[in-house]
């Protein structure tokens, strides 16, 4: 499948995952890549974290949008903002002439009020904001880096809720502008992330169903963040191959190297055994992102991340991004 095609089914792009899986990773990596195809891709953060900010080496996200990535001849750029209820709220009552009152109905506490009489509001304010800001254009795609996956489907599942919950006025209308945006795959779609571990397999699989049955939220492929590559010679024991290689090992070196072989073969052994069981209980096309020997990442490893996206989305059958 051609990534430009891939990127362009839809205008908005939903990621979660379950906490500690690489989600803003994988986040920020397929913006990278969605540039690099040549879509002004907007990334909306709305956890507050710094995390993405530090991998592109600039200041913190605000609700001001910011630079990632300059538009030049190899990218259409990447600009990211972060939303916050509170934030939206002050945007929602601007834009109906209430300016004046706005900032201080925030101030005195009132939204955690109204939050705790009607809960999901304050995803709804969000979801509402992202819903204006895919109406009103100005980019190509859009990128969400969604909640960790539990808090993802309370997220998504807001919008139905306020319906059932409040039949008219203009959060009824707010929610319902929300749901027809969800559930229009030309419009919206969900990628969920993971690890090729039992637990996070676990819940991804919990979490793909739940919000299909639940959000009626179309599906995309699933990104599998850190998979480790296979690698020939592990079998071979070492000090065969050190006189092969007419060379000797020190003391205590062949016991590591074998400990070491059996402990790279014993983690891919159960990797593959997450991968094969997810494909059978989750009929979804799977993206492999390697995993990265390094404690930090970077624009170089965004970009190397990145190349692997494309490369993902290359080995799709067309059409398996829906």
């Amino acid at each position: 499948m051609k990534p430009a095609d891939f990127f362009g089914e839809s205008g908005l792009i939903i990621v979660a995952g379950k906490g500690g899986v690489g989600k803003t990773a994988v986040t920020s990596a397929m913006a990278v890549a969605a540039s690099l195809e040549g879509l002004r891709t907007l990334v909306v953060e709305i956890e507050g974290k710094d995390a993405m900010a530090s991998m592109f080496d600039t200041g913190s996200l605000d609700y001001a949008e910011l630079e990632l990535v300059r538009t030049a001849e190899a990218h259409a750029g990447v600009r990211a903002r972060t939303l916050t209820p509170d934030d939206a709220l002050l945007d929602y009552l601007a834009d109906r002439g209430l300016k004046r009152i706005s900032n201080r109905l925030v101030s005195s506490g009132l939204l955690d009020i109204i939050a705790t009489a009607v809960p999901g509001i304050r995803d709804i304010l969000v979801l509402g904001k992202v819903k204006q800001i895919e109406r009103a254009g100005g980019q190509d795609l859009i990128i969400l880096d969604a909640p960790a996956a539990g808090h993802a489907i309370s997220f998504l599942r807001s919008a139905s809720g306020l319906a059932d919950a409040v039949r008219a006025g203009p959060i009824n209308t707010q929610a319902h502008d929300v749901l027809e945006l969800l559930a229009d795959p030309a419009r919206c779609r969900v990628v969920l992330v993971t690890l090729p571990e039992e637990t996070p397999v676990n819940e991804l699989i919990e979490t793909a169903y739940s919000l299909e049955d639940d959000v009626g939220v179309a599906l995309g492929p699933v990104v599998v963040n850190g998979v480790l590559p296979e690698l020939s010679g592990l079998a071979v024991d070492p000090e065969e191959a050190a006189r092969a290689a007419d060379t000797h090992l020190l003391e205590g070196e062949a016991d590591l190297l074998r400990r070491s072989s059996e402990f790279r073969s014993a983690r891919r052994s159960i990797q593959d055994t997450q991968l094969q069981r997810m494909a059978e209980e989750l009929p979804l096309p799977q993206i492999h992102l390697p995993h990265l020997f390094t404690s930090t990442l970077g624009r170089n490893e965004l970009e190397s991340l990145a190349g692997s996206v494309l490369d993902g989305i290359s080995a799709l059958e067309a059409g398996g991004g829906a």
